[in-house]
């Protein structure tokens, strides 16, 4: 019902736009009348005030129904039923009424819930039908309305222009709301972990083994959660990949920013921006099927011991992903620079490198370091490749061909299982959470401070 009664907003909407849009080309066709704003303002003035209030009140109903049909259902159902109950008992009650009402059966359930469910199936119908009567009505008054409103004079635009300031504006306090609940509920859960675990042994502890026991009478260790060995394995593998990518990715730039033609820039270029939209999972395969067995090899030639899955095969196929990144970032923000610098710098006698490096990339550094830092978040968030190509051990080392892990991959396997949601194992996976939070905001308040210190600005 939802699906069908969005579907009629949308269609509504369109023919208030229609509606409003008419009677702006009728307003302008009037050579004696001189219109305030186009007619397609008109028309979105229309349209807007058709369809925003009937998408929000369908929000709403459908965001609130279900509490208040379920506070009906308790209060129709018999005393013997919910005296002295629990909630969770109360909650059990509902699942079960709305099971039987939606055919799930498991057994032989009693007269009153199967009542209730036909009350529950009752009240759903009236609610959907009731839902569609009211948003219906709304949008055809609003219609009326709003036409009614439109004469030559109306300021149709500064009107939809203060809606869509005022719904940007809306849509700016959701995403900063958004990162406040997810900064308090890293904060909230971590704290929780830490009320469990001493942070000392979390930070300083070079043994990571989060294996505890669900059972009381289960055979399990207690767990160790120092996670030095697992922020070793992030910074070893981010270090690999941005090594490979950095260098490769800004030269590839200089080159087609500064030396390269059209012809080859329109081929090159293209062909690395497609190295972005590979599946991080085609990365992972060759990774492990072709990068790993190439470097046992070659560890092999030269008599080093050479883990399956080693930090330098995730980190080098890793740097290979964010290529694109830097050099197509680095790109656009060299060709930003004001032509003029560049030719200045040329009439003045200098060669292509000098203007390069003295002229160019200080002015566009703060593009190019933006490049860097989205690349740099890519290579310590990725977990695909570090899954297939690192492993999942958590070992304390610098040497590039033993087997590593990040702190991404121990995210996902803390939170995979039935582990109950209040263990240090689970809880653990938010407390690397915040750290890894911390760390990339540290990363983007050097990078600021760097940019302001080293930027050149010539306007």
């Amino acid at each position: 019902m939802v699906g069908y009664l969005l579907t009629t907003i949308l269609l509504l909407s369109c023919v208030a736009f229609w509606v409003g849009r008419s009677a702006g080309n009728k307003f302008a066709a009037k050579s004696a009348q001189s219109t305030h704003s186009l007619p397609g303002y008109h028309g979105a003035f229309v349209a807007i005030w058709v369809g925003l209030p009937a998408l929000v009140l369908v929000l709403l109903w459908v965001l609130f129904q279900n509490n208040v049909i379920n506070g009906l259902l308790v209060g129709s159902l018999p005393d013997d039923l919910t005296a002295g109950a629990s909630p969770a008992q109360i909650s059990l009650l509902i699942a079960e009424v709305r099971n039987v009402a939606a055919g799930q059966i498991f057994g032989t359930p009693s007269p009153d819930i199967v009542a209730a469910a036909e009350r529950l199936g009752s009240w759903q119908s009236i609610s959907a039908w009731a839902m569609v009567v009211v948003a219906v009505s709304i949008m055809l008054l609003a219609m009326a309305f709003t036409r009614a409103r439109l004469t030559p004079a109306f300021r149709a635009r500064n009107r939809v222009e203060n809606i869509l300031s005022g719904l940007m504006i809306l849509c700016s306090i959701a995403a900063v709301l958004t990162t406040l609940g997810i900064i308090t509920s890293l904060l909230y859960e971590s704290w929780a972990f830490f009320k469990i675990v001493p942070p000392a042994d979390f930070f300083f502890g070079l043994n990571w083994e989060p294996q505890i026991a669900i059972r009381a009478d289960q055979v399990a260790g207690n767990g160790a959660f120092g996670a030095v060995p697992v922020f070793v394995g992030t910074i070893l593998i981010a270090t690999i990949a941005m090594t490979v990518a950095t260098p490769i990715g800004l030269y590839t730039a200089i080159y087609l920013v500064e030396y390269a033609n059209e012809r080859t820039r329109s081929i090159v270029k293209p062909i690395l921006e497609m190295l972005a939209g590979v599946p991080t999972v085609v990365y992972g395969f060759f990774a492990v099927l072709t990068v790993a067995p190439a470097i046992r090899e070659a560890g092999g030639l030269f008599g080093l011991a050479t883990s399956p899955n080693s930090a330098l095969a995730a980190g080098g196929v890793m740097g290979i992903m964010i290529i694109p990144f830097i050099s197509s970032l680095s790109d656009d923000a060299l060709r930003a620079v004001p032509r003029s610098l560049r030719d200045g710098s040329l009439a003045m006698g200098a060669t292509r490198a000098e203007t390069m490096t003295r002229v160019l990339l200080p002015a566009a550094l703060p593009g190019i370091v933006g490049g860097i830092l989205l690349a740099l978040s890519r290579a310590i968030g990725e977990t695909m490749i570090v899954v297939m190509a690192a492993g999942l051990i958590a070992s304390l080392t610098f040497n590039p061909i033993d087997s590593v892990t990040t702190v991404t991959v121990q995210i996902v396997t803390l939170l995979i299982g039935d582990t109950a949601f209040d263990s240090p194992k689970t809880l653990a996976a938010f407390a690397l959470g915040l750290v890894l939070f911390l760390i990339t905001l540290a990363l983007n308040v050097v990078a600021l401070r760097v940019v302001r210190k080293y930027r050149e600005q010539y306007d």
